[in-house]
This record gives structure tokens, sequence and C-alpha cells, in this order.
């Protein structure tokens, strides 16, 4: 035989496929704190997305593709009128939640933000329970719905754990399509070998650069790529219980899988890495961890990186407050990560630059007391010129017992500590603070001020009767995990 030709021998799936399908389709969730964290995460992600109805910049992208277009059964954007088919429903509940990137965050090798699957589980599930109702069959419940968002929570979050996709330029909505398209497909019926095909599908699709992060390219992309991801993988899921096939060997295949293409480079040196380091590094199964120890932004809508940062500023307001043209310099003592990814220098073009800004997120509370989303935008930056002059006088320090631990798994910290020296020789004290208040080590400080936020957020949208109503619901474990998903989202309508 020539040695020119190739075997042409379907492989057995990938492993990292099976492990993932055996998990979604068999494993059962026995955590009273994983169920009572996802309840706290679904009503936070979603009032993080009604309070992002008041921007245009994020409205203008909702609704049908084509106007007019109704959908039978449709499935509903909570906060609006739109009924449409779940893959659009899909991209604008997953916009909605990130726009203003104020709610759950995961950090790790690889950062991102689990809740971002809610966009297509809740359009799937509400789909789903309205064909159901209509067929004279039982709805999904929102227990389904929590339940769908624990795996998919620790699907991205394990893959994230060890594996760095942002240091070969990939931006992590990447495991937002690959744990939507597996819990999606199993909330449509999908089997062991399905949910496989559908993964493989998320895989094998062109991912996401991260550009659109980072300096000098940030821009509002970044704040509907989730949503485009968790429609993506509505889409494929569809298309796999509609038959389509999979591509078993997507993640190892010589030359042409993932490994090899997209995760075999680095960016400093763009040397080829062994075999066994482009594989996935995978150290724990797939449980309830992540969700257990999910992060939320409470206080402020900002990068989680800085969250500590925003906080220790805002303590530090009112001793610089009437001393701010005294100021000579202040420095930020922070992690590896929040470096990389949030330190900037020079101007700021639009408010998804401002928000991935360490050194604004400090400059805001520390001249204001506080940091909102409307402290990002160009009419606000360009009336308080203190801004830039601070972020001028910013000095940014690793410090490496704070990088250290924010990859300890019994630890997660996010520190940062803030100091601020005066000209005439004297100094602020040094604000040091280690766990966000939505950390896991401060929930019991943080739910009580994250259901307060969540009120806050449903009187954006809704009369305050309306309101009540919801949160009355929202707050009651058991009447919550057995409402239909259906009367769940109707709850959320505005005719």
């Amino acid at each position: 035989m020539s040695a020119n030709v190739e075997m042409n021998k379907r492989p057995a799936p990938d492993q990292v496929l099976v492990d993932i399908a055996k998990y979604v389709c068999s494993k059962e969730i026995n955590s009273v704190e994983a169920y009572d964290t996802a309840r706290n995460c679904l009503i936070d992600t979603l009032g993080c997305g009604l309070l992002a109805l008041r921007f245009p910049e994020c409205t203008k992208h909702l609704g049908a593709l084509v106007p007019g277009t109704t959908v039978r059964n449709g499935s509903r954007v909570p906060g609006t009128s739109h009924e449409l088919d779940p893959v659009k429903a899909a991209w604008d509940i997953g916009a909605m939640i990130r726009w203003l990137d104020y709610n759950d965050t995961w950090l790790a090798a690889e950062w991102g933000h689990p809740s971002d699957n809610l966009g297509g589980i809740l359009a799937i599930a509400d789909y789903l329970s309205r064909c159901n109702v209509s067929q004279g069959k039982a709805p999904l419940t929102i227990l389904d719905v929590l339940t769908a968002m624990v795996k998919a929570h620790e699907i991205q979050g394990v893959l994230a754990l060890e594996n760095s996709f942002n240091r070969v330029g990939l931006d992590h909505v990447v495991l937002v399509k690959v744990a939507s398209a597996a819990v999606v497909t199993h909330l449509l019926g999908g089997n062991e070998g399905q949910v496989i095909d559908a993964l493989s599908q998320a895989f094998v699709d062109g991912q996401s650069l991260r550009t659109y992060r980072h300096s000098p390219n940030a821009g509002s992309r970044k704040s509907w790529a989730a949503g485009d991801a968790t429609s993506r993988a509505v889409r494929l899921a569809m298309m796999t219980m509609a038959g389509e096939m999979g591509i078993p060997g997507v993640l190892t295949a010589p030359q042409w899988g993932f490994y090899d293409v997209l995760f075999s480079k680095t960016n400093k040196d763009q040397k080829i890495k062994p075999l066994e380091q482009r594989c996935f590094s995978l150290i724990q199964p797939y449980g309830s961890y992540v969700m257990e120890n999910i992060l939320f932004k409470i206080s402020f809508p900002a990068e989680f990186h800085s969250q500590t940062a925003c906080e220790a500023a805002v303590c530090l307001h009112s001793q610089v407050k009437d001393r701010l043209s005294e100021i000579s310099r202040i420095v930020i003592h922070t992690h590896e990560s929040a470096i990389r990814i949030i330190s900037k220098v020079g101007p700021l073009a639009n408010p998804a630059d401002r928000d991935h800004c360490i050194q604004y997120i400090v400059a805001v509370p520390l001249a204001f007391g506080d940091l909102v989303a409307e402290h990002y935008e160009d009419s606000f930056h360009a009336a308080n010129p203190i801004i830039d002059q601070l972020r001028d006088k910013m000095e940014i320090v690793e410090d490496s017992r704070y990088s250290r631990e924010y990859l300890e798994s019994d630890k997660r910290s996010i520190a940062n500590a803030i100091q601020v020296f005066f000209k005439d020789g004297s100094s602020s004290e040094k604000i040091e603070i280690e766990y966000p208040i939505g950390h896991r080590r401060r929930r019991t400080e943080g739910i009580p001020v994250l259901e307060q936020k969540f009120l806050s957020n449903l009187r954006t949208r809704f009369p305050e009767q309306r309101c009540q109503q919801i949160m009355s619901l929202c707050i009651d474990k058991a009447r919550l995990e057995s409402t239909p998903v259906n009367k769940f989202m109707e709850m959320f309508t505005i005719n």
C-alpha cells in the first residue's frame, strides 16, 4: 500500500467528549449548596439582563432578525415583548446577560462567565415547555433549568481550571459554546451519543479570537460574544437532534484536530508544544464544584479581577476625595492575571474599553465614592478629566502571593491592595482586600446584598406589584423549583 494513502477508519469519540456526555446524561446532582447557589445565580443573571435594557447599544441588537416575524410557541426574552425562535432568543438573552459584565465569574487558568450558558438553557426550556403544554404534555420546571445550569457551569469551569485558551489567542466563549451544546442537547432529549455529536460540532466550529477584549481593539463585541456562542450551541444542538452526524476525532485528529490547529502554540514564542501539552489537562471529575465556588459580582459592574481593587478604592474615597490634586502617585498591588488583561495606559475609546481597565475602575471610586454602569459612558468620562489625571499617576505592581493564591483551589482569592501617596510625603493607609463580597468565603454577607440588587434591577422594568411577586417566588426555593418554565417566563414578559 502506498505510504501516501490515509487509512479511512473512523475513530472512537475522543474521551473528553465521552466524559462530558456521561456527566450530562447520567450524573445526579445532590449538592444542596449547588442548587442554592444556582438559584441565586439565576436571579442575579436575569437581573443583570434587565438592567442592560436601559442601554440602547444593547437593545438595538434584540428582536427578530426579520421584523414582524412570529414564532409559534416562541421563546420569550425577559423584560421585553419579544417571542423568538430559540436560536435568536438565546442570542438575545445571552447578550443581555453579558452586556454590563455584572454577574457571575469563574477564574482559573482560563476565566469566563458560566452564567452565559443561561441564554441557551432558558430559551430552549421555554420553547420546549410551551410546545409541551400545547400538546398536553408536562412543561419543564425551574428545577430542570437549575440542574442544567449546575452542569453547564461545571463543564465550562472544569475545562478552564488548567487550560488557558487566552494564551493561544482564543476567547473563553468557546467554553460557553461547548457547555451550552452539551446541556441543551440533553434538554432536547438527546442521549450520550447525540451529546457527543453536538460537542464535536461545537469544538470544530471556528472559534472567536480575543482581539475585541484587548487594547487597542477592545469594543462592544465582548458584550455580545457569549450570546453569540450560546446561540450557536442551540443551533448545533437542534441540528444534531435532526440527525446531523458528529466528528468523533475533533480534538485529537493529527494536523486537522482542535489540539493541533488551535491549541498547539503559545503566544510568546510560537513554538509547537509537545503532544501531551496540547491535550486538555483535566484534574478532577465533573460534579458541582464550579457552581459551589462561583464568584458573584454584587457591588460593582467591573471586570472581576478588579472587584477588590474597586472595593479598596471606595474605602479610600473619604481619605483622598478632598486631596485629589495633591496626589503624587497611586500604587495598585495586584495579581498576574489582572496585569495581563486589564492594565491599560493611554486613551480609552469606549465603555467596553473602560470597564476592562483596572486604572479606570480604581480612579472613579477614588474620586466619586462608587462605580455604576453609567460611569463608563462617554459623557461621564468626558465631563470628568480627573479620571485620566488619576490614571496617569498609577503604578501597577505584581504581588507574587496574590498571583499564587489566585490559582490555589482552597483559596481562589482575587486580591488587590491600593495605597495613595501625596506630594507632601504623606500617604493613605494601604487597603488590602483579598476576597470580594461575591466570593464563597463571603456568602453570608453577600447573598442579602445580591437579593437587594435583584429587586433593584426588577424595578428598572416592572411595576412594584410585579417586582414583589417575582421576588417572593424567587426566594422561595421549593416553590421556585416546581414552577413551570413557561409560567416563570410569563412573569418577565412585557405585553
